[in-house]
């Protein structure tokens, strides 16, 4: 009919004509179609309006009883015959019908051949997701609160007290509602509080009241459990993903692994819950961005955790204490934490307290025993290691803890067993000091090691953080300890402690065991120590193995005595081995050497690689070349991939162009969004303008979000102001958080108003907390000021009273070398 209506009538009637006829009613491009060839009518009624059309137009012509052409034996009357046009589209409409439900089964059994498969890889998982209400609290990770309530359990034994909402509890509900309807995007919620604040309570309430019973819940074991799971695709829609101590998923060797998977599944279909709990400072060591120059373990958990929509709790329930009197009136176990007279009623609840008491004033034959044994495994936590501990490591390392009369009357063959089961004491039928580590899968606990309590590991950091540990500790864990990571990081605060000699050791059985950072750090040593020939063929073996911080970091030497081609081969060598950390810094030395047009193409590498350095860097170099539009929109591609750091690098450009306002405006939405450095800057732009409330407002803000270290920035302003006292007292409490450098800063602070003995305990202080380096600065003190230590008390050697520990002899000796102090 196309073709006659071409050939024949000179294309009459036109498509435009026919589509708008009465009958009709289409676009003259679904009528073009049709005539075509190309698309099927879905309805008959246009069709035949259009095919009377025609056949109107065809007799007017007087070519009805004509011959269709050469070919057919049909006549143009024939071919236009109406009642012939609606049978053959009700026997095609009818065939494609058929089709379609034969495509629709087809369709159906393959998802049922596909979910069969599927079901049967998730049945031979360990660990796999079941009907939320068969999870109980205890089950979930529910802290047990003391004794008294019987309220509620979830198990033999176990105290579940009456929920006292909080301010944070109906947002936290309120976002898991919205969340559960169907076709909602899949959300990943973060409950950061520390330790025995109420993080899994809190999340454990909001589960059960916000998401609905036929929603499945998912809690791995622990990180590989939960790789098997993403790689059987058993996280489907309505499914709760549990990730209580997320840091045991997100911080370890299969960490980026581990995010990755659950970034994936963030871009699937909803509805999907993703719950974690975090503490704060875990918090800022996932989400703190990597050196230049260095390997970025936690891009892709940083990634992760830009996605989450954050609820804080707080370590106390000072806005609600009405309620929770209240409450206690029925119930025996809050009636017991009021009783404290504290706020801080989850911390008791969980015997936080008592755990602390049974450390610090151990009782018995045996308690000073247990108290090291603590002792030791405190410091093992807050110095880096993450895993458990074992028991032969617990007890070499106690002996250091431990006087030399206390050492002498111990029993040689019974001390340990006492001292174990003096730190096994259960506190108020509710936790133990160090606890038992449950297998991975199957039933009981991994013989020979321990973990101590969580709020005693934060009780650590807080106590003991300008304490160095014994020798004793250093070699116990060369010995006992297994795990790379824990060596390394053992060894680098070994090493910030001048404890040079066991820093070696323990980068040794690192690198033993296969980590090449070790190599690297040891190569650093031996560079220090003078011995470059030693470090040249660490730095060449770490090389060899690809390490990614030695290849960039030999890259950077060449680079700077002008041996680029040198730094680039290694550069494309870490590339090549995986490492896209490698391409911002080749990028930027071809832009160096004036090639452009390579240097865009890395930066633009490293971007598809979701490099967000490489981004900025791309973003930098298209407003070198004056695309200000096109560098904009890069940078923006960086704040959109969670990347905060580019607000502060479109604010810079805003303030070098004149638009202070604009500058702030990015500031402050850096800040928002968690961004220290735009806290800074922003704070700055606001004392400069003379605005010192705000500033200190936006800072006050900041140290309640989580961001600490700031503390001292506002503790400057308050001393720009003339506010001494306040200014020594968030000082003061900027050090409490473990921030050394607030210790040197408030030493010097007591050395300009006079007060020097208080300044050398602060030095002392910072030194054993990690800031070796000061040491230097109090020798200086000690020799510059004989006369000030007479007056103030001293003894001719300088001599303290006090906890303060001095670095082992000739700790800034023990590689041999005088180079090394």
């Amino acid at each position: 009919m196309g073709a006659l209506k071409r050939d024949r009538l000179d294309r009459q009637p036109s498509d435009n004509a026919l589509g708008k006829h009465a009958d009709v009613q289409v676009s003259r491009d679904t009528v073009g179609a049709w005539l075509r060839g190309e698309r099927f009518p879905q309805q008959v009624d246009p069709l035949l309006a259009v095919l009377a059309q025609i056949r109107a137009e065809a007799d007017c012509r007087g070519l009805l009883g004509t011959p269709v052409d050469s070919v057919a034996g049909d006549t143009v009357s024939e071919l236009l015959d109406l009642g012939r046009w609606r049978r053959a589209w009700e026997d095609e409409q009818q065939g494609r019908v058929q089709a379609n439900k034969d495509a629709a089964y087809r369709q159906r059994a393959q998802a049922a051949l596909e979910d069969n498969e599927r079901r049967a890889r998730q049945a031979a998982l360990a660990d796999r997701p079941r009907p939320l209400r068969y999870w109980s609290a205890q089950r979930l990770g529910v802290h047990p609160a003391i004794a008294g309530c019987t309220t509620g359990s979830g198990g033999e034994g176990f105290v579940l007290p009456r929920y006292v909402p909080r301010l944070h509890d109906a947002e936290l509900r309120q976002r898991l509602s919205a969340a559960t309807v169907e076709k909602a995007r899949p959300l990943l919620v973060v409950v950061c509080g520390e330790s025995c604040t109420g993080k899994t309570r809190t999340a454990f309430e909001a589960l059960h009241a916000a998401v609905p019973d036929d929603f499945n819940l998912l809690f791995p074991a622990d990180a590989d459990g939960l790789l098997e799971v993403l790689a059987a695709d058993a996280v489907a829609p309505r499914t709760v993903v549990w990730l209580n101590e997320a840091q045991d998923y997100l911080d370890g060797p299969k960490s980026e692994a581990v995010s990755a998977g659950l970034l994936r599944c963030l871009d699937t279909d909803g509805p999907l819950l993703m719950i974690a709990t975090l503490w704060p400072d875990h918090d800022q060591r996932l989400t703190k961005r990597s050196a230049p120059g260095t390997e970025d373990r936690h891009r892709s958990t940083r990634a992760l955790l830009a996605q989450a929509h954050y609820t804080r709790v707080p370590d106390s329930f000072s806005n609600v204490l009405d309620a929770v009197r209240k409450a206690a009136r029925g119930d025996r176990s809050l009636a017991a934490a009021v009783q404290t007279g504290g706020a801080d009623l989850t911390q008791t609840l969980a015997a936080g307290p008592d755990l602390v008491a049974h450390y610090e004033y151990p009782a018995g034959e045996y308690g000073v025993y247990g108290r090291a044994l603590i002792s030791a495994a405190m410091d093992a936590y807050r110095l880096g290691a993450t895993g458990p501990l074992p028991l032969g490591f617990l007890e070499a390392a106690a002996t250091g803890y431990l006087t030399g009369a206390e050492r002498a009357v111990a029993n040689p063959d019974l001390w340990f067993a006492g001292a174990f089961a003096h730190a096994r004491t259960l506190i108020k039928q509710t936790v133990r000091p160090l606890q038992d580590v449950p297998r991975p899968s199957g039933i009981g606990a991994l013989p020979d090691v321990a973990r101590l309590a969580d709020y005693l590991q934060q009780h650590g950091r807080r106590t003991r953080r300008t304490q160095c540990p014994p020798a004793s500790f250093w070699d116990a864990a060369v010995v006992h300890l297994i795990d790379p990571t824990d060596l390394t990081n053992l060894a680098d605060a070994a090493k910030q402690r001048l404890r040079y000699r066991h820093a070696a050791k323990l980068h040794c059985a690192a690198a033993n065991a296969g980590n090449t950072h070790s190599l690297w750090m040891l190569a650093r040593m031996r560079e220090e120590a003078g011995d470059q020939q030693e470090a040249e063929r660490l730095y060449l073996a770490a090389a060899n193995a690809a390490h990614p911080e030695t290849l960039m970091f030999l890259a950077e030497i060449h680079s700077e005595a002008g041996r680029n081609e040198e730094a680039e081969r290694l550069l494309r060598q870490a590339v090549d081995a995986g490492h896209n950390s490698a391409l911002p810094m080749l990028a930027a030395i071809r832009e160096q050497a004036g090639d452009k047009r390579e240097a865009e193409r890395l930066a633009q590498q490293a971007a598809h690689s979701g490099d967000t350095i490489g981004l900025t860097l791309l973003a930098e170099m298209r407003k070198n070349a004056g695309d200000k539009r096109e560098a904009e929109r890069l940078a923006q591609m960086a704040v959109d991939a969670g990347d905060s750091y580019a607000l502060t690098t479109m604010a810079v450009w805003s303030a070098e162009a004149g638009d202070q306002q604009e500058a702030e405006r990015l500031y402050l939405a850096a800040a928002n969004a968690g961004n220290s450095i735009g806290v800074y800057f922003l704070a700055k732009i606001w004392e400069e303008a003379g605005d010192q409330q705000r500033a200190e407002q936006l800072y006050r803000s900041a140290v309640d979000a989580g961001h600490t270290h700031l503390l001292m920035d506002l503790a400057q302003t308050r001393r720009n102001a003339g506010n001494l006292v306040e200014a020594e007292r968030l000082a003061q409490q900027a050090a409490d958080t473990g921030d050394g450098n607030a210790l040197i800063t408030l030493a010097g602070w007591c050395e300009e108003t006079g007060d020097y003995r208080k300044a050398e305990h602060l030095y002392l202080a910072a030194a054993n907390a990690g800031f070796g380096h000061i040491l230097e600065k109090l020798a200086s003190l000690r020799q510059d000021s004989p006369e000030m230590y007479k007056r103030y008390g001293l003894d001719a050697g300088g001599a303290l009273s006090g906890p303060w520990e001095w670095p082992e002899p000739r700790s800034a000796f023990e590689l041999g070398s005088s180079n090394s102090s």
